[in-house]
């Protein structure tokens, strides 16, 4: 594939409001999760919380789009000088030549979840001012964002589970091939609801501590809210330090509704196509940024994949642990963390985890190790075996 140019990004998670905020956190292997004190729900667990998304305002000609996914959002897109390269790109290509490729699993549902619990009269009606297809609506934030910055290209959602923003980079590369469009802005947004905090705990999968990916004693996933963009063409930034999406696997396994092969059949097909894609053999590899959501039988099945591909030399670690499990904003938050570590020369440690599992055959990294990185690999898996890989390249 023709690499793609990650030529503007920016990132906001529990750690911090824009990238460099986020970075500064990895490198003081600090984790921004929390215990539970989200809306009404009593669990013990622990969440990775974004502060201030409450108090981000939209503007008035966008008002039907209020939601918290909406307002993280916006929140995101407000960092690193992201609109003005955006702005930048429309002057170059035209609003009509760039396209909008969003993650998500949830987008706005607890705007449902709070509309269902004031509903009106005889209980059987939604309060008059609830917008369900500018806020629940799986395409809400692909069309949010779009309308953010006026562009008339495609717009695309994407929401397969925990792979979503790490799949949008395929639908906009394809989309570049055809020459459909010039550059697209790519990324992914959930945020905090009681479905899915409550819908992890019915499946036991919920962490009473901080999650700990592939520790020895790991037990569930502490789940967050993040928002993710990059800004992709086909043409190098003029900046220095430029990085690219080199390639990109994706596979589907369909082992089970919620829970991974066992032998990590899916997770290696999507490793190796997207090794395949780059031109790269194994022994390229820098760096493996996990999907470590920290629950027994998904780092099991990772750690399995990874071992069979590339042994258990290849530095590798979660970042899960820093930023909690994202779901539909886990792919775009590991791939920006992941440029950043080629920029900085870091290879991040997993915090949280304090023994690792000796029971997988993997070189998983408990500190930060300063190093010289050209190519990372970047995994993302999602429910259903939903799976997908990217390769990410110093240029």
């Amino acid at each position: 594939m023709q690499a793609l140019f990650l030529s503007d990004f920016t990132l906001t998670t529990c750690l911090g409001q824009g990238c460099e905020a986020n970075w500064q956190a990895v490198l003081a292997q600090r984790s921004g999760l929390q215990r539970c004190d989200f809306e009404t729900v009593q669990l013990n667990t622990f969440i990775g919380r974004v502060p201030g998304v409450e108090d981000q305002s939209l503007p008035a000609r966008m008002s039907d789009y209020l939601c918290r996914n909406n307002q993280l959002a916006l929140l995101a897109l407000t960092q690193d000088g992201f609109e003005s390269a955006v702005h930048q790109a429309i002057t170059s290509y035209g609003p009509s030549r760039i396209g909008v490729f969003m993650g998500t699993s949830t987008s706005g549902i607890l705007s449902t979840e709070v509309a269902y619990r004031h509903r009106e009269g005889s209980g059987s009606t939604l309060p008059s001012g609830f917008r369900y297809a500018h806020t629940h609506n799986t395409f809400s934030v692909s069309s949010f964002v779009r309308d953010h910055f006026q562009l008339e290209g495609p717009a695309v959602a994407v929401s397969s589970a925990c792979s979503s923003s790490a799949k949008v980079f395929g639908n906009a590369s394809r989309m570049l091939e055809c020459g459909l469009i010039d550059a697209a802005i790519v990324g992914g947004v959930d945020s905090l609801c009681l479905t899915t905090l409550y819908g992890f705990n019915s499946l036991e999968l919920l962490s009473p501590e901080r999650c700990r990916p592939f520790g020895a004693h790991r037990s569930g996933i502490s789940i967050s809210e993040a928002a993710g963009f990059a800004l992709l063409t086909r043409e190098r930034p003029p900046s220095p330090g430029a990085v690219a999406v080199t390639g990109i696997g994706e596979s589907s396994d369909a082992h089970h509704m919620s829970s991974p092969h066992p032998e990590g059949a899916g997770a290696l097909a999507a490793m190796q196509q997207a090794l395949a894609m780059a031109d790269l053999s194994p022994e390229a590899v820098d760096y493996i940024n996990l999907h470590g959501t920290a629950t027994p039988s998904n780092d099991a099945a990772e750690g399995k994949a990874v071992a069979t591909l590339f042994g258990s030399s290849v530095p590798c670690s979660s970042t899960k642990g820093h930023t909690g499990h994202a779901l539909g904003a886990a792919g775009i938050v590991e791939a920006i963390l992941s440029s950043l570590a080629i920029r900085h020369g870091v290879l991040p440690g997993g915090v949280n985890t304090l023994e690792r599992d000796a029971a997988l055959d993997v070189n998983y990294l408990l500190t930060n190790q300063i190093s010289e990185v050209r190519t990372i690999l970047s995994n993302s898996f999602g429910f259903g075996g939903s799976n997908c890989a990217l390769v990410v390249e110093k240029r």
